[in-house]
């Protein structure tokens, strides 16, 4: 049977057409060539092609009026003055300004692109690429005929609206660096001050820790082992929305578990400031601020659900993983005569992200 096979295998390997036959070959695939052009409305008609100018350079102009407004707002909401008002509405107008000056500027060039600049269909020929004089001069002229045929060199009301609409949308990024300046106010020493603002919370020796956000003071024994609670200081209780309750609660927010004390490694320097196990840390991530506050009770890890940044609770809250730069602030604690827990001081370092002025 091998034998048989290995034969007509060789035949047909052997075989060509003997004379007189014909062997189809199949024709090459033709080039369809490109379809009839269609010309658009402004190809036709003069007055359609200077209503598609005038739209395209008021469009620029728009974003042009959003990047100034973008800046007028920033000076007009200041976020130094504290109040939440002006913080929201800084947020809002400068958002809305940025917004409608990438917005126009967009819809002007897709709108020129398709009524104003040239849509003639062409096919460009490959060649090898030699960087010889004709193909430079080859490439020059092809400037010559993309600017010929996008008008933007003829077209100067195009050409200047677009360069300002440009130039204007990077102002107001520019300005919002002004925010991250040192910033001193006679009414208020420390608005806009970040080594002011993040190193002081109302955290001081004494100040009882309470539940978040009954106010409810907390005794140690009251703490279960394996337990995490979310604390503020009792007396914020006492401030009003009007006297900066959230932005000293955006400060002072900490997050207070309980360990065995054998569990925890502390330096020398802290080993005062936990009580029987008990650890109390800001609740605010040294990445970009969010709330840390979710606590891993069988691995004693926090975690910043915001970008996934982990910290190990027994060694000081040291960072394992995550873009944060740094442990957490501890805060340190002990109880009063009542068995209250309360805090020894305020924070020894600036809570929150890192910032320039920050040692």
């Amino acid at each position: 049977m091998a034998h048989e096979e290995d034969a007509l295998e060789h035949e047909r390997a052997s075989w060509k057409p003997s004379a007189g036959l014909a062997v189809a070959v199949p024709d090459p695939v033709q080039n369809p060539g490109l379809p009839p052009h269609r010309h658009r409305v402004t190809d036709q008609d003069p007055a359609a092609m200077t209503r598609a100018v005038r739209t395209v350079y008021t469009l620029f102009y728009l974003s042009l009026a959003g990047s100034i407004w973008a800046v007028a707002a920033y000076m007009l909401f200041p976020i130094e003055s504290g109040r939440i008002i002006d913080i929201r509405h800084n947020n809002l107008f400068i958002g809305l300004g940025i917004g409608l000056a990438l917005l126009a500027i967009g819809l002007g060039a897709i709108h020129w692109s398709k009524a104003i600049m040239s849509d003639k269909e062409f096919i460009e020929p490959r060649h090898a690429t030699r960087g010889r004089d004709t193909t430079r001069e080859a490439a020059v002229q092809a400037f010559r005929d993309a600017n010929e045929e996008s008008g933007f060199g003829r077209r100067t009301a195009i050409r200047g609206s677009l360069i300002a609409a440009l130039v204007a949308s990077i102002v107001p990024g520019i300005t919002l660096f002004r925010g991250l300046a040192p910033h001193n106010s006679e009414a208020k020493p420390m608005a806009g001050d970040p080594v002011a603002l993040l190193s002081h919370t109302m955290w001081k020796e004494g100040e009882r820790l309470a539940h978040d956000p009954s106010g409810e003071p907390i005794r140690a024994a009251d703490l279960t082992l394996g337990s995490a609670v979310h604390v503020i200081p009792e007396s914020l209780a006492d401030l009003s929305h009007h006297d900066g309750y959230l932005e000293e609660k955006a400060k002072a927010i900490v997050l207070l578990m309980r360990l065995l004390p054998e569990q925890l490694v502390e330096e020398e320097d802290r080993k005062d400031w936990s009580y029987d196990g008990i650890v109390a840390y800001s609740k605010v991530c040294t990445h970009v601020g969010c709330p840390v506050a979710l606590y891993e009770q069988q691995t004693h890890h926090l975690l910043c659900p915001c970008h996934q940044s982990q910290f190990d609770v027994e060694r000081g809250a040291a960072v394992i993983f995550g873009p944060a730069a740094r442990p957490l602030p501890q805060l340190p604690i002990t109880v009063d005569a009542e068995g209250y827990l309360v805090a020894r001081s305020d924070f020894t370092e600036p809570v929150g992200p890192s910032f320039w002025e920050r040692h």
